[in-house]
């Protein structure tokens, strides 16, 4: 067997070699590698094939002689095309249980970074101001609706932590999460206009498809409380980046706290860095020293449990389970 780490983000591999030394398998780390025909040639007569971010497209997919199974490190999985993984009868399996914790740490950080205006008073501070708040108003957060953009285990691990600051009310909008669910947890489950109308402050955590690019546009930010807070630790491509510049700009809703971008790394020139009232970090949410570990280990494992023909804890092309 011949398994290729796709992935040169991290400091080593060593709780994937780990994990493999229970097959008898070649274990080739690619490194940087992110071209078509680099791809190619590494991963061709690939049984299992580990990847972060490198494409793996259609074509590619296509080019696979041997592979049965892909693991792609982290929840989403969109820069792997499912459906011609499914074609050619290969397992997509992702990790969506590795990160709960600080996902949801990462939206609550940037949340009471915008609620209190940190990092914009830190830099008022140092440039010698004082008493800004009446120049500047900021809210308290007892009382408020928070509103939840999907509801899988990233928001309702946020949705616990947020349990003590006596909120009048948490809105859920996910049609696929059943309402009785939603209601067990003390939320609301609401419609998406109800949620971007009604809610103080909204947290985003919707996987990008083509039905939900740009889920956040003009029309939304145009519905939402001019007092708003607006926090997405998702994916970039949910929130029409345009459109948030315009509706942070000229002040249609309060704050945003962006983990996540449309372009990754940003650009230099990246609208937003005109702004004061938006905080930005580099889709950093999914990390510690903890989460780093288990993401690794865990992805290392659904492969080996396909190739050792066992059922994987989670499989995103299900049609390809009896295959």
């Amino acid at each position: 067997m011949k398994v290729v780490i796709l992935e040169d983000r991290y400091a080593n591999h060593d709780p994937e070699k780990s994990v493999f030394a229970k097959l008898d398998a070649e274990v080739v780390e690619a490194g940087g590698v992110s071209g078509k025909e680099e791809i190619l040639k590494l991963c061709k007569d690939a049984d299992g094939i580990t990847v972060n971010l490198a494409p793996l497209t259609a074509e590619i997919i296509q080019g696979l002689d041997k592979c049965k199974v892909i693991a792609r490190y982290g929840v989403g999985f969109d820069s792997v095309d499912a459906a011609a993984c499914t074609k050619k009868g290969i397992r997509l399996v992702n990790v969506p249980d590795y990160c709960m914790e600080d996902v949801s740490d990462q939206a609550f950080a940037l949340f009471m970074g915008c609620v209190r205006k940190v990092a914009l008073r830190d830099r008022q501070v140092r440039a010698g101001m004082w008493n800004i708040g009446r120049q500047d108003p900021m809210y308290r957060i007892k009382g408020k609706t928070f509103g939840l953009a999907g509801y899988g285990n990233i928001p309702r691990t946020l949705h616990r932590k947020l349990k003590g600051f006596n909120l009048g009310r948490v809105l859920v909008f996910d049609p696929f999460v059943p309402v009785d669910a939603v209601k067990q947890t003390g939320a609301e489950p609401v419609d998406f206009d109800t949620l971007v109308k009604e809610s103080d402050f909204i947290s985003c955590h919707v996987p990008l498809n083509d039905k939900t690019r740009h889920l956040f546009n003009a029309q939304a930010f145009a519905k939402m409380k001019k007092t708003a807070i607006f926090i997405n630790t998702s994916r970039g491509g949910l929130v029409d980046t345009a459109a948030l510049f315009n509706a942070l700009k000229n002040k249609v809703i309060n704050c945003a706290g962006l983990d996540v971008h449309e372009q990754e790394p940003v650009p230099k020139d990246y609208s937003l860095f005109q702004l004061d009232n938006v905080i930005l970090s580099d889709h950093a949410g999914w990390y510690s020293e903890e989460s780093q570990i288990e993401l690794q280990t865990k992805a290392a494992q659904a492969v080996v449990d396909v190739l050792q023909g066992k059922m994987p804890k989670s499989v995103v092309n299900k049609e390809v389970l009896t295959k």
